[in-house]
């Protein structure tokens, strides 16, 4: 029985740009794939493979073709995931000097893997975050789709002291700031509650997000919460976010992980994500002390 994955991303650049990085051998293998062989017309090969490609690790495997090019308009090819041929169509519209990309991606029959549909869905949003840290300029995060233990690597300085940086962590009042909530609530303590109480709607499911439990506690080094699937499957366990902390010449180098994925997909936007956040605790954890 066929089914397919729809999802609408906003890219910062016009609609040309977006077209090139997609039809453009080079340009691809530079944010999408390790390889690619890359065509003109419909009928012509649209093919991509390697490490960085999920179901797809040699040439062999790769028989994806064109099924539609419209110059800054339409992308549509086939690609047979996981043994199943699936058919991929990305519309692209101008918004405002960005670019809106409306994806579908049909899969005809069932994926031989679990969460098939959690799979596809991470994956575009994976690519997608790396789409738009290519076309900034910046490092994408491409992960080795054969890897048994996947993770999400961050290291930054912090312009503060241990200590400080520490204080931002357990906090509510900064963590609120950083988390980008208003309902913190943490008992600094091995099995005490480290909540944000992020409160969202996947799939008709209320989910209230992010982490639950300290799981290490050891002030100013390290901090290590749960964190349960953000779309709140209760089958999806074993995740943890850790933040570890050093003196560095210029205060704190942070070193944080989320690990626990049982697939590289599973790490989906998180790279993005979570640069975000780190970036948002390095402001909160150095904004000099306010005083009333």
């Amino acid at each position: 029985m066929s089914w397919t994955h729809e999802h609408t991303f906003k890219v910062a650049a016009p609609p040309e740009r977006v077209m090139k990085a997609f039809t453009d051998a080079n340009e691809l293998t530079a944010w999408f794939a390790e390889s690619a062989e890359i065509g003109t017309s419909a009928g012509e090969a649209y093919r991509f493979w390697g490490r960085h490609t999920p179901g797809t690790p040699s040439a062999a495997q790769a028989d994806q073709q064109l099924v539609a090019l419209e110059p800054a308009r339409l992308l549509g090819f086939r690609w047979t995931l996981h043994g199943t041929p699936t058919d991929v169509r990305l519309a692209l519209s101008a918004d405002g000097d960005a670019t809106q990309v409306v994806l579908h991606h049909r899969v005809d029959g069932d994926l031989p893997v679990l969460r098939q549909r959690e799979l596809v869905d991470d994956f575009w949003r994976l690519s997608f975050g790396n789409l738009g840290q290519h076309l900034a300029g910046n490092a994408v995060v491409r992960p080795d789709f054969a890897d048994p233990a996947p993770e999400v690597r961050v290291v930054m300085e912090i312009a503060a002291p241990p200590e400080q940086v520490w204080q931002a962590l357990i906090d509510p009042a900064a963590v609120n700031q950083w988390f980008n909530t208003t309902a913190a609530e943490i008992d600094p303590r091995v099995g005490g509650a480290y909540k944000v109480g992020w409160r969202y709607t996947i799939d008709g499911r209320a989910v209230v997000g992010g982490p639950t439990t300290i799981l290490a506690y050891d002030p100013p080094r390290r901090l290590m919460l749960d964190w349960p699937d953000w779309r709140g499957d209760p089958d999806v366990t074993g995740q943890t976010i850790a933040f570890e902390l050093a003196p560095s010449a210029g205060g704190t180098t942070l070193t944080f992980v989320h690990t626990g994925f049982t697939r590289a997909e599973d790490i989906s936007d998180y790279p993005f994500g979570w640069a975000w956040f780190l970036g948002e605790l390095g402001r909160v954890a150095s904004a000099p002390p306010t005083t009333e």
